[in-house]
């Protein structure tokens, strides 16, 4: 018996920050995330925006684990990133993540990552996923029901 996620009418947002669409992540430039001069080496961003992409499907009832057992992998296929300023080693950051639009497997995120009060902007992205079935290593024709009609709330 294959594992299945709750059901859509049984799945509550369990973090707070989910404002406007965009769903909000903490973090903190610690040393390993940043290069010699102290500040955040550009693929620490990529980490953080992952971060929140993962704990944002959390968030709805979607965890990874869960994908994992559907026999669903959600990779990358694109990626757009513009450095606006670094982060500096100590300094927090709020990483915004929310899904802008999903064409058949296709999913496509926004991410901003800018200072907790919103006077600085540090990275802006784009990135799109596609549904693929770990079994055969091919994109899937259609995501599992019970992951898209948990995405497709968060599109309305």
């Amino acid at each position: 018996m294959q594992p299945q996620l709750n059901p859509p009418s049984a799945i509550q947002p369990t973090v707070p920050s989910v404002t406007e669409t965009w769903f909000d992540y903490s973090v903190r430039a610690q040393p390993h995330h940043t290069d010699y001069s102290g500040g955040v080496w550009h693929g620490s961003y990529l980490v953080w925006m992952e971060e929140a992409r993962v704990e944002y499907l959390r968030s709805i009832g979607i965890s990874f684990a869960d994908l994992v057992a559907l026999g669903c992998d959600l990779p990358v296929v694109d990626l757009s990133i513009r450095y606006h300023r670094s982060v500096q080693m100590g300094m927090e950051a709020i990483v915004r993540a929310r899904m802008s639009q999903m064409e058949g497997v296709r999913i496509n995120w926004d991410y901003r990552i800018q200072s907790p009060n919103a006077e600085d902007l540090y990275v802006t992205a784009q990135v799109t996923l596609v549904a693929v079935d770990r079994e055969k290593g091919k994109i899937m024709r259609q995501l599992p029901p019970a992951v898209k009609d948990a995405l497709m709330r968060l599109s309305s």
